[in-house]
């Protein structure tokens, strides 16, 4: 049977979360999943702009696609730019997991604290938070949090440490400057556990999934 939705994943860790949130939200709806994490291993060695990581990112969002789907949802930050800009030049739908998160903080601003284990999510993040803010009309200031210790965790499949990790690095901050933060954005997919983990805070804590998740599925229902 023809599927309605896909995702590029580059860790094999977000098919089984990612196809529990779409039951979920839409039971039934058909989904594949494309796992490829050599694009965010040249996005890190190669930078974003290198001509071939763009190529390959590309093809695999039309790969992902050939599935039949109408539309093809990038869950890695670091890439989806790149993966987003393909829309209105295929004949499927592309979007990036983040841009409702985006949508979302700008809206909870404007003193945003973004949180990454990865430094190749920060600037892409920091760009789409600024442009969610523009099209928006909404005056947002960004600082930045870099948990570079978390991400070996993540690697080694801890998920655990992982988000304890970042729980931590982000209650020290807040400890530091509560008052200067209005809304905390997580900007991995891989760190929603942690705006669970940090439940507990008296500001909103946001995560892409769920949020990007629900936007791809009102898309395909309203098309």
């Amino acid at each position: 049977m023809q599927h309605e939705l896909a995702f590029l994943h580059t860790s094999p860790v977000h098919g089984a979360s990612f196809e529990a949130l779409v039951q979920e939200m839409a039971p039934g709806l058909k989904v594949h999943h494309q796992v490829i994490p050599s694009l965010l291993t040249a996005a890190q060695q190669l930078g974003l702009a290198d001509v071939s990581v763009i190529r390959d990112v590309e093809h695999a969002m039309q790969e992902a696609a050939a599935s039949g789907a109408r539309m093809v949802v990038c869950t890695c930050s670091s890439i989806g730019a790149v993966a987003e800009r393909m829309a209105g030049h295929t004949g499927f739908q592309t979007a990036r997991i983040d841009r409702a998160m985006a949508d979302s903080a700008a809206t909870l601003g404007p003193r945003i604290l973004l949180v990454a284990a990865l430094e190749t999510s920060l600037l892409p993040s920091t760009e789409l938070l600024m442009e969610s803010a523009h099209v928006l009309g909404k005056p947002v200031s960004i600082s930045n949090l870099l948990v570079s210790d978390a991400w070996a965790h993540f690697l080694q499949g801890d998920s655990d440490a992982y988000v304890q990790a970042i729980s931590k690095a982000v209650r020290i901050k807040m400890l530091e400057q509560a008052a200067d933060v209005d809304v905390i954005v997580l900007a991995q997919a891989s760190m929603a556990a942690a705006a669970l983990a940090l439940s507990d805070i008296d500001k909103p804590v946001l995560s892409s999934p769920r949020l990007g998740v629900a936007r791809a599925i009102g898309f395909l229902q309203h098309r």
